[in-house]
């Protein structure tokens, strides 16, 4: 969700009253929630205009949708076994309804990464690489923060090797965590982990580790390392993004994030993203570059990494390519 998303959201919230909007936040994510939550608290004043415009947009969308069967997964079970029967259906439901529900493993998500690795700093790390691949990449690459240089590498080199998790070892650990932590139903099969999770991951750390557990990986296998690598994209890679795919990223990025995260960008990086610019808004830009005082490197850090989300997301959604010189990827 954009900048502009988020302000329409907590609108819509605040319009909503506490109670609704309540019901509204149980069936957010949790990065949703925090997210929304400092949108909310952010907000003074909002033109009745604005609110007014936010309402109808809403009920525009909301009239449009239809709701053919209110519960889903029901409907679903009972298709499936009606036409299957039970043995049958049973194999494709839980590849059918993977991650629909709330689980032990899901209550991760609302705590902190040193709660967390506190939790999971003794476990065999194929079980935290196992738990990790099911959280944020951010908030595991956080959770790997707080381990051993040593930990690290042998949880990353477990991630990126991991093809998938059996039913039955995922239900195990998933009793588990919901001994402990009191929360969810049962989890299904899943196929997360592998290189590409590796990567989103090790993306997020920076700092330094990155390029310890690269190394790591490296000395146990090369080819393996080379293709996590392959799978990367670091901030000083944006110069290597075509204009086009510039411009679509500085159209969700907001104007301070940027400043932010350029204060510590490779002039490279820093060239190559004002030439997409207008040389109005380049202009004004490097005007408050220059009147920025020295930054804490965490800070720039941070809003680099919004970028780098937004980058992602980007190219998941198949708006631009990462591969640098990306008009093929378009037609």
């Amino acid at each position: 969700m954009d900048e502009q998303g988020l302000n329409d959201a907590a609108i819509m919230l605040m319009s909503l009253g506490e109670e609704e909007a309540a019901e509204v936040f149980k069936h957010l994510s949790p990065k949703e929630v925090q997210k929304l939550g400092e949108t909310i608290a952010r907000m003074r004043t909002v033109s009745r205009e604005k609110v007014d415009e936010v309402l109808n947009r809403f009920t525009s969308d909301a009239a449009a949708q239809s709701l053919l069967v209110s519960d889903t997964s029901n409907y679903v079970r009972a298709v499936l076994k009606r036409a299957l029967g039970d043995d049958k259906a049973a194999l494709l439901i839980d590849r059918i309804l993977q991650g629909g529900d709330v689980s032990g493993i899901e209550s991760l998500k609302w705590m902190d990464p040193l709660s967390v690795a506190e939790l999971l700093r003794h476990e065999h790390p194929q079980i935290v690489a196992a738990i990790l691949v099911h959280l944020d990449p951010e908030q595991s690459s956080e959770i790997l923060k707080q381990f051993t240089e040593r930990q690290r590498a042998e949880v990353m080199l477990r991630i990126a090797t991991l093809e998938g998790i059996q039913p039955t070892a995922l239900k195990d650990l998933n009793e588990v965590l919901f001994k402990v932590l009191a929360g969810g139903d049962k989890v299904r099969k899943s196929s997360l982990g592998g290189v590409k999770a590796a990567a989103e991951i090790i993306n997020l750390m920076g700092s330094g580790m990155d390029g310890a557990v690269l190394e790591s990986i490296r000395g146990y296998d090369m080819d393996l390392a080379q293709k996590i690598m392959d799978k990367m994209f670091v901030f000083d890679d944006i110069a290597k993004l075509d204009g086009r795919a510039i411009q679509t990223v500085l159209r969700e990025v907001a104007s301070e994030t940027l400043v932010v995260a350029l204060k510590g960008a490779q002039p490279e990086v820093r060239d190559k993203i004002l030439a997409n610019m207008s040389t109005r808004a380049a202009g004004a830009m490097r005007e408050d570059l220059e009147s920025r005082g020295p930054m804490r490197l965490s800070e720039v850090e941070a809003q680099q990494k919004e970028i780098l989300k937004t980058v992602r997301r980007l190219a998941d959604e198949g708006q631009i390519a990462l591969s640098g010189g990306g008009d093929d990827a378009f037609v």
